[in-house]
């Protein structure tokens, strides 16, 4: 009987494999919570402002549809310490802070993932570099001796609004 299989034995096996799967649908549980899990930035925040060789820059008055969801200070090298701080903005597009004290170029190049300067930009008087690497798009500044970056998945747009909310005290 091997290699005669009809198309009845088809639909039956479908039938089969079917009731299977809506069993497994029934009895996995599902949440109807937001997947993305926010953070509270304000220990790190005040922790960093009172380490860093520079001043740390976090935004004020977004708004809370912007949720943060990541932040990370890291001193081991007080060469080249480093600030995070990351979000989902309102259009669930990532938008991320960064800032170090290190190497420039360096610090450029690793966090825009090799993205090419692509001009500049006006954010509330001041100057932004853009960068443009497809995906990620960067507003990066520099300044006293840190190079401060907007990036992420989001529009310049967004990036800028994030930009413009800097503050750092």
């Amino acid at each position: 009987m091997r290699g005669k299989q009809t198309v009845r034995d088809m639909v039956l096996s479908l039938a089969a494999i079917g009731v299977v799967v809506a069993a497994i649908y029934l009895f996995v549980p599902h949440s109807g919570e937001d997947p993305v899990k926010t953070v509270s930035y304000n220990v790190e925040l005040g922790q960093a402002r009172r380490a860093a060789p520079y001043p740390v820059a976090a935004p004020d008055g977004l708004g809370g549809k912007w949720r943060p969801t990541s932040v990370h200070y890291d001193a081991a090298d007080p060469r080249a310490t480093t600030w995070h701080l990351g979000f989902i903005d309102p259009e669930n597009e990532y938008v991320a802070v960064e800032q170090s004290n290190g190497d420039p170029d360096k610090f450029i190049a690793a966090t825009t993932v090799q993205s090419g300067k692509d001009g500049s930009q006006q954010v509330s008087g001041v100057t932004w570099d853009r960068y443009d690497g497809g995906r990620y798009r960067a507003l990066v500044r520099h300044g006293h001796g840190v190079t401060t970056l907007v990036t992420g998945t989001a529009p310049y747009g967004q990036l800028a609004r994030m930009a413009a909310a800097l503050r750092t005290s």
